[in-house]
């Protein structure tokens, strides 16, 4: 069925969870595994359709931020959700209590059980009205990057429309563009303060109410993070400022000198790789989504099956359009055993990370859509990132396709972006412990912690205020899951961490990458991070060797290509 096919019914919630209490109370009165996992999979296909319908509403709200109809039903399911995780949370204790706890994890998995003992912490009746408020309170702040009209010569563009021309190999238009972009954001600058503080200020709320001292340790439980710590994170955020800020300085000295700029250079000139442009991709959207299928044909038969169940069924609305959500995603629509990717192509090398990066996502969650609970069809958030930065690297031999005769542009852009990023999102990580540690900072002081902040983690951006916002150190407001999804995004940095791996594999053996990959892929959710990496041979980002070594290999990579004839 193709995804405009599919059709919506808002549900009747009350139903729903009359029909949660009464399975719960059957599992509680079960009498033997049998009966017990007879509504267990009962309450798996009601998860399952509850999903899917909040799925498409959500994603056609995405898609058409104006349609009236389904911004209606999101600030439905805003509301519904969290009254909904009552019920889910006295299912949940009934499945730690079962006496048939062993059973259901041996035939399914542990994990499943050491995920439910973390949800138990992260909700109380109590916060039902926060956390009703906190779903407003982001599809404001979308709503509000979606509403943007930014004037830019003589034409009216959006966030993602605008962005092809702040990497222009002219530098005054570059510039220009950027000035536009800042301008825009300092406009709505109060409405993006009062929406963030409203955010911090009820997260701390709902983090006290649940017994803990301020949002953080009640964030990490959100995430479920089941197998490391806080101070987990703390050593590597060190280990990148000890290994990685000092590559990527040089990364961008040496791209200083290739523009004929002056070191630290502007967020404007950051933004240009190379004097002749950037790498972008050869022909329209259609063409890159054509080579698309070359390459998950030739990838492997898994990918093949995949990818054209993906454009059969229409599951990937990918063209920038006015109204549309900024950014780009990939969810699961479990009724039907598929996946949908959301993206915004915007003529940027971006465009085919998208239908690497997102169909990561979206070939793990395919090739695990049978996989019980609906839970696990997934796994945390870190390990979700290396399906999608993975498969990112493993198009490297087909790049061709994509670049034409840009592509030896494309490799180098690719390895340097993925380790200049990992600074980047580290600091985004570590602002967003500063601001919890201390909800009572104002808008200014925040801007004033990121703005310190780049100058230990990315000392090579010049802040002298020719940018507007940007160069103020206030760029942190255009990160979308700073509002939305707290502390996820240290999650892209340890996933990086782990797909440069698959990068030093697929250099000596493609085969061999790939199996390393598969093997990491099949497991879905069934286990944690670490385990999941143990089991496919890979080794943990916490271990501070794991990102010297990557570091050193790509650093030594880079230093060798031979960029000749590249301007």
């Amino acid at each position: 069925m193709k995804f405009k096919e599919m059709p919506y019914e808002r549900p009747d919630m009350e139903q729903v969870k009359a029909q949660l209490a009464e399975m719960t109370t059957r599992l509680e009165q079960a009498e033997n595994y049998e009966a017990a996992r007879a509504v267990f999979l009962e309450k798996e296909k009601l998860e399952k359709h509850i999903e899917t319908m909040q799925t498409l509403a959500t994603t056609r709200h995405s898609i058409d931020t104006r349609d009236a109809f389904y911004y209606d039903e999101v600030k439905f399911w805003n509301a519904v959700v969290p009254e909904v995780q009552e019920y889910e949370q006295a299912w949940t204790m009934a499945m730690l209590k079962s006496p048939f706890r062993k059973e259901f994890a041996e035939e399914f998995c542990q994990v499943m059980f050491t995920n439910a003992e973390l949800e138990l912490k992260t909700f109380s009746p109590e916060i039902i009205p926060e956390l009703q408020k906190e779903n407003d309170l982001t599809q404001e702040y979308e709503k509000l990057l979606a509403s943007a009209q930014i004037p830019f010569e003589g034409g009216i563009y959006t966030l993602s429309q605008l962005t092809p021309f702040k990497s222009d190999p002219d530098d005054q238009r570059r510039l220009a563009a950027w000035q536009a972009e800042g301008r825009w954001y300092k406009e709505n600058q109060a409405q993006l303060d009062d929406l963030y503080d409203q955010l911090v200020h009820l997260r701390d709320t709902m983090g006290r109410k649940l017994g803990y001292d301020g949002y953080t340790e009640l964030g990490y439980y959100r995430m479920g993070r089941n197998c490391y710590t806080k101070e987990d994170v703390e050593k590597f955020r060190a280990a990148v400022r000890k290994y990685l800020v000092p590559v990527a300085d040089s990364i961008y000295r040496e791209q200083a000198k290739r523009l004929g700029k002056t070191y630290p250079m502007s967020f404007a000139d950051n933004a240009l790789e190379f004097r002749s442009g950037n790498p972008r991709p050869q022909g329209t959207a259609e063409d890159i989504l054509a080579h698309a299928t070359k390459f998950y044909e030739e990838l492997s038969p898994e990918t093949s099956e995949f990818w054209h169940t993906m454009r059969d069924g229409e599951l990937l609305d990918v063209l920038s359009t006015e109204g549309k959500a900024s950014g780009g995603y990939c969810t699961g629509i479990p009724d039907y055993g598929v996946p949908f990717i959301f993206a915004n192509f915007n003529g940027t090398q971006g465009d085919v990370e998208v239908v690497t990066h997102e169909a990561g996502h979206a070939f793990a969650c395919y090739m695990n859509r049978s996989r019980m609970p609906l839970s696990t069809v997934w796994p945390s958030m870190e390990s979700c990132e290396v399906h999608s930065m993975s498969m990112e690297f493993l198009a490297w031999p087909w790049e061709e396709g994509f670049f034409g005769d840009q592509t030896r542009k494309f490799y180098y852009s690719h390895l340097s972006n993925a380790l200049t990023f990992i600074p980047y999102g580290t600091m985004v990580d570590h602002f967003q412990h500063e601001v919890y540690a201390h909800p009572e900072m104002t808008p200014k002081q925040r801007h004033q912690v990121w703005k310190e902040l780049l100058e230990v983690y990315m000392p090579w951006m010049r802040l002298d205020g020719e940018i507007p916002f940007y160069s103020e150190g206030e760029g942190w407001q255009r990160q979308h899951h700073i509002y939305s999804s707290p502390f996820y995004y240290i999650d892209y940095c340890l996933a990086q961490t782990v797909a440069l791996q698959i990068w030093a594999l697929l250099q000596k053996d493609q085969k061999n990458a790939w199996k390393h990959y598969m093997a990491y892929t099949m497991q879905g959710g069934s286990h944690t991070f670490t385990e999941l990496l143990e089991n496919a041979g890979l080794e943990s980002p916490f271990d501070e060797k794991c990102l010297k070594g990557v570091c050193e290999a790509a650093k030594d990579w880079l230093e060798h290509f031979d960029l000749t004839g590249i301007e």
